[in-house]
């Protein structure tokens, strides 16, 4: 029950409240005259009518119309104060493009040192008519990690932007990434990169995908391109557009992403046809950097036998037969589960081959003992033995001399380039892209590997 002065009390408040909104939204016209008049009856008379006591007990003299409460005078305040993309950030050139968007390398307009990686989503559809039917999967997923994440060697995320139905990404800006790296050390002539450098990236690495594992997140698409390195030799790990949690998924990850990670870097769990996987097949993913970091070049660089109309997924059998040329062909003695696999049969017709790793090791030109020992260790066959990232962690081969560094150019005689940039097409707010720098860019064998997700 209500008393009098309750009463009193509740009504004031109600009439100040009304007040104040109507003053904010005086020249926008967003209160009506319902509440005007309201707001005039009750100035003239404060003191309200004592109401009838009921079941519910007594309700208040005076309430305000459902359309005062509407998120349109909130929305309203908000878009008179939010800066769009380009009032926060000068776009400095075009970066690369991939499945979902496109990325932009920017200034901060208050602070000119401070350099951002923007990655625009596409829109549903891009041309003369642009639709909207909302945000894809991979982008909520992305946002929702990456607000989340917090490590030195994860691509750190500054902010989201959503405008005009765009989606706009800001992440900290690296100069370099791996594949860039690579490339460095094979054009024009082939030199080898530096053994302690090697060895810093890789344990960068391992912190990095160690981090995202004991937080129960999957990366799904490891590979040299979505590895970034900053001017400060600093390895960060990005493109988190395939990541995914695991910890408590309501059904098998193979429903949500039917193909994942790049196929040279693919676990044979996920040639095998594999439903149910673990955080293993990133490790064999680092297993493949690593190999790719000595010897200049994939390692199991197999052809990908594309989906049919029906978008089933084929059996890779280029690229699994890449894997057991090496490696050697998989027992049932080395991987127990191996013959619940869909596609153990397949598995079964190929030629039987004996372990060549150690061959191809030495073959690219490495002799460090216990680098073999960790590359084999990634590359185990069964899941369930290989090693894990907080293993690898400690593994002899980073307490060796040389030490791991946490800037992977300290005391290097070179200097990589500077990632390439597009300056030419800046125009991040179009929704038009222009077929012609698109066609250059692809000409561009460097970038042809890069995919952005």
């Amino acid at each position: 029950m209500y008393n009098n002065q309750t009463q009193r009390n509740t009504t004031q408040v109600q009439r100040e409240f009304l007040q104040r909104l109507q003053q904010q939204n005086r020249a926008s016209g967003l209160l009506n005259n319902s509440h005007n008049t309201v707001m005039n009856n009750n100035s003239n008379n404060p003191t309200p009518k004592k109401t009838t006591p009921s079941t519910y007990g007594s309700r208040p003299g005076l309430m305000a119309n459902s359309s005062v409460f509407t998120l349109l005078p909130y929305k309203t305040r908000k878009d008179a104060v939010r800066r769009s993309v380009l009032q926060k950030y000068s776009v400095l050139g075009y970066i690369a493009s991939g499945t979902y968007g496109r990325v932009y390398k920017a200034e901060c307009r208050q602070d000119k040192k401070s350099l951002y990686a923007i990655k625009k989503f596409k829109a549903d559809k891009e041309g003369e008519i642009v639709s909207y039917t909302g945000i894809s999967q991979s982008a909520s997923r992305e946002m929702a990690l990456c607000r989340e994440l917090n490590h030195t060697n994860i691509t750190k995320l500054a902010e989201i932007i959503l405008e005009n139905k765009c989606i706009y990404m800001v992440f900290e800006y690296a100069d370099h990434d791996l594949l860039q790296i690579i490339h460095y050390h094979t054009h024009p002539d082939t030199k080898s990169i530096p053994d302690q450098v090697v060895k810093s990236i890789m344990w960068q690495v391992l912190n990095g995908v160690s981090y995202l594992h004991q937080n129960w997140i999957l990366h799904r698409d490891l590979k040299p391109a979505n590895i970034m390195v900053t001017s400060q030799g600093v390895v960060k790990i990005g493109d988190l557009g395939l990541a995914r949690k695991f910890n408590n998924p309501l059904q098998t990850l193979y429903n949500g992403d039917k193909v994942v990670v790049t196929i040279w870097y693919r676990a044979p769990e996920l040639l095998l046809g594999g439903r149910h996987y673990t955080s293993a097949i990133d490790l064999w993913a680092v297993g493949c950097i690593f190999a790719e970091l000595l010897a200049l070049r994939p390692m199991f660089k197999g052809e990908e036998a594309k989906m049919d109309n029906k978008k089933n997924v084929p059996f890779q059998r280029n690229q699994m037969q890449k894997i057991v040329e090496i490696l050697g062909t998989p027992t049932v003695n080395q991987w127990q589960s191996l013959p619940k696999y869909p596609e153990y049969t397949a598995l079964q017709e190929f030629k039987q081959f004996p372990s060549n790793l150690q061959a191809w090791y030495q073959s690219i030109g490495a002799t460090n003992k216990r680098g073999l020992e960790l590359l084999a260790s990634l590359l185990v066959y069964d899941p369930a033995q290989r090693m894990t990232a907080f293993d690898a962690l400690i593994h002899p081969y980073f307490l060796d001399p040389p030490r791991v560094l946490e800037n992977i150019f300290e005391g290097q005689n070179f200097k990589y380039p500077s990632r390439r940039i597009h300056a030419d097409d800046s125009d991040i707010t179009s929704s038009q892209t222009n077929t012609a720098k698109r066609a250059a860019f692809s000409d561009d064998t460097f970038h042809q590997r890069k995919k952005i997700k």
